[in-house]
C-alpha cells in the first residue's frame, strides 16, 4: 500500500518547483509504487532487461504520478498523459484553468522533476562520468566556442564542463519541446560564475532572449540545468520525501 503526507504543494505564478527523487528503494516499496502506472507503462517498465531498470522506471513514472498528482488533487492513477510529435509529454487533466507544466530528467539513481504553471520548462541530470569519450561527442555536436571551453580548462575538471553544458543544451532542446530535432550546434551556451549559463542563438537573438537558463548540484558527482521560458521566476527545491510517510 502506497503511503504519502497530507502535504499539497502550492505553486506560485512565479515560482518553478524542482523535486529531486531518489530511484534506489526497497523491492516491496517498488511493488506498491507500481500499482499506481497505467497498462502502458507497466508494458514499459516490462520490456527493461534489467531488474534495476525495470524497478527505476517504475519509480520514476509512479514518483511524477504522485506529485502531479498533487497539485492537481488527483489520485495520481487517474492522470492522463498526451505527447507531442517528438515525444515530449503533458497532462490532459486541468489545474483549475491554468496549465500546470513539467519535465523530468534522470540519470543513474536520481531523478529531477521540474513544475511550473504557464512557462514552458525544460531540465536534465547527468552523473559526471570519467569513462566517456566526452571531446569526442563534444568535437561532434558542440560549438566551437564550447569545444574551446572544454579543452581549455584543467584537465581534472574537463568532464564536470563538459556535463555542465551537456545539460544546459539539453535542457533547452526539453524546453522547446522538439528533441534532438534541434542541432546541438546550432545555438550556444556560456558557463558564467556559480550557477549562471547564457543561450544564444545566432540566427534568431530574440529566441534566446525569451529563455532564462540556470545550472545547479542535484547531488555530488552530478549536474543539473533547467531552462525556463520568461524572466522573473523563482526556483524552490523539494524532495519526494516531503510527502512520503512510509
Amino acid at each position: 500500500m502506497i503511503t504519502t503526507s497530507s502535504i499539497d504543494p502550492e505553486l506560485s505564478q512565479d515560482e518553478v518547483h524542482l523535486w529531486t527523487v531518489p530511484l534506489d528503494c526497497a523491492p516491496s516499496r517498488v511493488g506498491d509504487l507500481r500499482q499506481t502506472l497505467s497498462k502502458d507503462e507497466e508494458e514499459r517498465a516490462d520490456r527493461f532487461y534489467f531488474q534495476k531498470g525495470r524497478d527505476q522506471f517504475v519509480v520514476c513514472r509512479a514518483w511524477l504520478r504522485i506529485i502531479l498528482g498533487r497539485y492537481l488533487r488527483v489520485p495520481p492513477p487517474e492522470l492522463e498523459f498526451r505527447y507531442n510529435s517528438y515525444g515530449k509529454p503533458s497532462l490532459e487533466n486541468e489545474s483549475e484553468g491554468e496549465p500546470l507544466l513539467f519535465n523530468l530528467s534522470h540519470s543513474d539513481d536520481l531523478a529531477l522533476l521540474a513544475v511550473s504553471k504557464r512557462r514552458d520548462i525544460g531540465i536534465d541530470i547527468e552523473r559526471i562520468r570519467d569513462n566517456v569519450a566526452f571531446e569526442q561527442i563534444a568535437d561532434r555536436y558542440f560549438t566551437v566556442r564550447e569545444m574551446e571551453t572544454i579543452r581549455e580548462a584543467p584537465e581534472s575538471k574537463r568532464a564536470q564542463i563538459f556535463f555542465s553544458l551537456w545539460t544546459c543544451k539539453e535542457s533547452y532542446i526539453k524546453a522547446k519541446g522538439m528533441g534532438l530535432s534541434i542541432p546541438l550546434d546550432r545555438f550556444e551556451v556560456t558557463l558564467g560564475e556559480g550557477d549562471l549559463a547564457n543561450l544564444a542563438l545566432k540566427e534568431d537573438p530574440e529566441e534566446a532572449a525569451r529563455w532564462s537558463l540556470q545550472r545547479f548540484t542535484p547531488r555530488d558527482d552530478y549536474v543539473g540545468a533547467i531552462t525556463v521560458q520568461g524572466h522573473g521566476w523563482r526556483l524552490k527545491r523539494l524532495s519526494n520525501q516531503l510527502l512520503s510517510s512510509g
